[in-house]
């Protein structure tokens, strides 16, 4: 944030170095097109007291009385504010030039403080206008400068957001998935099964995909699908062949790329729901394709009555809206519950960013 802070300070500084002098260099090349004679050297003495004055002016009237008053809808403030400051700096502006600048080069009778701070017309036309002038130019760009950096402060905060809540979803995908995984492994431990061993180096290769490829954005199909075996093959340690049914159609005719543990968590909530909640035979179909335009996941699992149908689930809710996050609208999300079958299907683009 400070680094933020001190790269907005040197932008805005950039700016007023480079805009002052032009301003200064574009007043006094007016002036010498004007006048040819002696007077030259003097209207440029007079251009530069009226330059410090619009530059002080201008910086009050943005950084104070902007900032102070019209940014927070004071609107009346604001008004009695400027008209007093722009008094104000009128008024010293010309006591500045009769009573120090103009006695180095004119020899004449001075005009009292009275008269100076009375004579409003003069005031308004010779003095008030330059610093207005000055200052209109100045904060209109301003205004154009701080619109374009909170349009890239509201940008970079939608995707630090946007981010944020993804991690918030995965840290709820991870800790779901690994309380299942690990009471499968428990149970194994318990009858002191020699399938133990295999079951933990599944484990380990699935957290090594969580731990590293889980926190990317994108992952090829490939990798997931080859995470979707070890799982699969860790869940199948609990199952004899008869007691659980495995069908995989993979047509990958495209290297396309997921979100991590997209795939994987629906195939974990199909054995949470499907042969994790009956002891009767169960069946897992897990169909997938790829092709230049788009890939298409499909998983359906006999269900035992117990499965949520309105997404309610912490796993469909995540992958909703990792989709969402993910893909915006630009995706489908098809749930459907018929004849104790529960399927799901996700149809996303090939590419996105």
């Amino acid at each position: 944030m400070k680094t933020g802070q001190e790269t907005h300070i040197r932008q805005y500084l950039y700016f007023q170095l480079l805009f002052w002098p032009a301003l200064f260099l574009f007043g006094v090349g007016r002036t010498y097109g004007e006048y040819s004679d002696g007077s030259v050297r003097e209207m440029a003495i007079y251009n530069f007291c009226h330059w410090i004055f619009q530059i002080i002016g201008a910086n009050f009237i943005y950084y104070v009385l902007i900032r102070h008053f019209l940014d927070r809808k004071k609107y009346i403030e604001f008004t009695l504010s400027l008209i007093a400051s722009l008094y104000l700096f009128s008024v010293i502006n010309r006591i500045f030039i009769v009573h120090i600048a103009e006695p180095f080069f004119i020899n004449e009778q001075k005009d009292s403080f009275i008269s100076i701070v009375t004579d409003i017309r003069y005031l308004l036309f010779h003095y008030t206008f330059p610093i207005i002038s000055g200052a209109f130019i100045f904060i209109s760009i301003m205004f154009i400068i701080r619109y374009k950096d909170e349009k890239e402060r509201t940008i970079r905060l939608l995707k630090e957001k946007t981010e944020l809540e993804l991690k918030s979803l995965k840290s709820q995908l991870h800790p779901h998935f690994l309380f299942n995984t690990l009471n499968n492994i428990y149970s194994l431990s318990l009858s002191h099964s020699d399938k133990t061993s295999q079951s933990i180096s599944q484990l380990s290769d699935i957290l090594d995909y969580i731990l590293y490829k889980g926190q990317k954005k994108w992952v090829p199909i490939s990798d997931e699908l080859a995470i979707i075996d070890h799982y699969i093959a860790l869940e199948s340690l609990r199952y004899h062949d008869e007691r659980l049914k495995i069908s995989r159609q993979i047509t990958l005719h495209s290297s396309n790329t997921v979100p991590p543990l997209l795939y994987l968590t629906l195939v974990e909530n199909a054995f949470k729901h499907g042969a994790g909640k009956s002891s009767e035979p169960t069946e897992i179909k897990i169909e997938v394709e790829t092709n230049e335009k788009y890939s298409v996941f499909k998983i359906e699992n006999n269900d035992t009555g117990t499965q949520n149908t309105n997404e309610k689930g912490i796993g469909l809710q995540n992958i909703k809206k990792q989709l969402q996050h993910h893909y915006l609208e630009n995706f489908e999300f098809n749930i459907s519950h018929k004849n104790h079958i529960f399927k799901v299907e996700i149809i996303t683009p090939s590419q996105h960013d």
